[in-house]
């Protein structure tokens, strides 16, 4: 049982259905307002960062709040508010309304999983599995999203409406989830905290260690870095595929293979964790892939090739980003937990949100092949300093 009143399964099915809601919104941003709102690559990015950048806030604030206030009213606030604005999207998705309630919708996401996180954080099971389980379930929950999306916006002629319709429905059921299964249980809270109190309740045992703070922010950096260059794949490929005479089926089907492949690596690393564990070494190992993905790019003039680069993006991806969010939890202490978490989230965000207007940009400038080359290279560097300040941090680290 979580301490803040819920059992991991219930955790689980809300990340799972809040999921497949967002699989049917982010694949489409970029190539609808492209094709349907002829606006140009850049006008793009600057939605999608004023997307990500609400979901920065979103998630800031919401990690700071989880650790004050009553987590399951924030919660629920989150769901039925993000579940109001999809609503609105299905009548209203021109310009530039689209535009200003996806922005909405981006800070209900980024407050929406921050909260899970911090929930998971609570949970009296071991992070690592918590957090490759959370990871689990949104990327099955991608898997079933994206087979769909691709078809139906194609069969839709471009209308996105019961792509919305859908996320709707799928946010109602979310919502009925906290609210029947995310229990108020403040008292247990309180009582837990003060079992907790006695191990950690003075000002210099609730402030993080120093070596603790430079993993961790570093780590903050880089998912803000990577981020900003994966971003490509969710935004600016489709529209280089589709240009290639690529269909969007077929850039679709894509995500299904990355989220069938997180599905199996997950669960393969999760039975590996059982007899050994190297959280830092899955990072370096996961960061070094991801890169990797950006070089085969190079070399894609077929399918082929980008069904290649995304296996390998993806197993850097299921290595490494459900690791750090574990990591920064062993080494945040209990009081300030979800702070952490929503600091790292703020972060992610914010790569997320100047991927696209940083993509759009550089490929206005010069074209999709420097695109790649700089994308490479800035993962590259971003593994060369996390490996230089975790080992000389390590040794020193303290973990809760």
């Amino acid at each position: 049982m979580n301490r803040q009143g819920i059992e991991l399964k219930w955790l689980l099915l809300g990340m799972f259905l809040g999921s497949i809601g967002n699989s049917f919104v982010w694949p489409l941003t970029t190539i609808y307002m492209y094709q349907q709102l002829h606006e140009s690559l850049t006008v793009s990015g600057i939605v999608l960062l004023l997307y990500s950048g609400a979901n920065v806030v979103g998630s800031y604030i919401a990690g700071t709040l989880f650790d004050k206030k009553n987590p399951r009213q924030l919660m629920l606030g989150g769901t039925v508010t993000a579940t109001v604005i999809m609503g609105l999207l299905i009548a209203f998705n021109g310009w530039p309304v689209y535009g200003i309630l996806l922005t909405g919708v981006g800070f209900m996401n980024g407050w929406i999983i921050t909260m899970v996180n911090s929930y998971g954080t609570q949970s009296g099971q071991d992070g690592r599995y918590v957090f490759n389980m959370l990871y689990f379930a949104n990327n099955l929950g991608m898997v079933i999203g994206t087979t769909i999306v691709g078809p139906l916006y194609q069969y839709a002629h471009g209308n996105i409406s019961p792509m919305f319709s859908i996320t709707t429905v799928l946010y109602v059921l979310f919502s009925a989830v906290v609210f029947f299964f995310f229990k108020d249980n403040k008292s247990s809270r309180r009582s837990n905290r003060e079992v907790d109190v006695e191990v950690e309740n003075s000002e210099k045992q609730v402030k993080m260690p120093v070596s603790n703070l430079v993993i961790s922010w570093t780590f903050f950096a880089a998912l803000m870095i990577i981020w900003t260059m994966y971003e490509q794949w969710a935004s600016n490929l489709s529209v280089f595929m589709t240009d290639q005479g690529i269909s969007m089926t077929k850039y679709s089907l894509l995500w299904t293979l990355n989220g069938v492949l997180i599905v199996i690596i997950q669960l393969i690393i999760t039975w590996i964790n059982r007899y050994r564990s190297n959280l830092y070494l899955q990072v370096f190992l996961g960061l070094f892939t991801v890169g990797f993905s950006f070089v085969l790019l190079l070399f894609a003039k077929s399918y082929i090739w980008f069904v290649l680069a995304m296996t390998v993006l993806t197993i850097g991806e299921a290595t490494a980003f459900p690791t750090m969010p574990a990591i920064v939890n062993e080494l945040s202490p209990v009081n300030i937990k979800g702070k952490y978490q929503g600091i790292l989230n703020a972060f992610s965000s914010l790569g997320k949100a100047i991927g696209p207007l940083f993509g759009g940009i550089l490929i206005e400038l010069s074209s999709y092949r420097i695109l790649f080359v700089v994308c490479a290279v800035a993962v590259f560097v971003t593994l060369a300093i996390v490996f230089i300040v975790v080992k000389a941090n390590q040794s020193r680290t303290v973990h809760y």
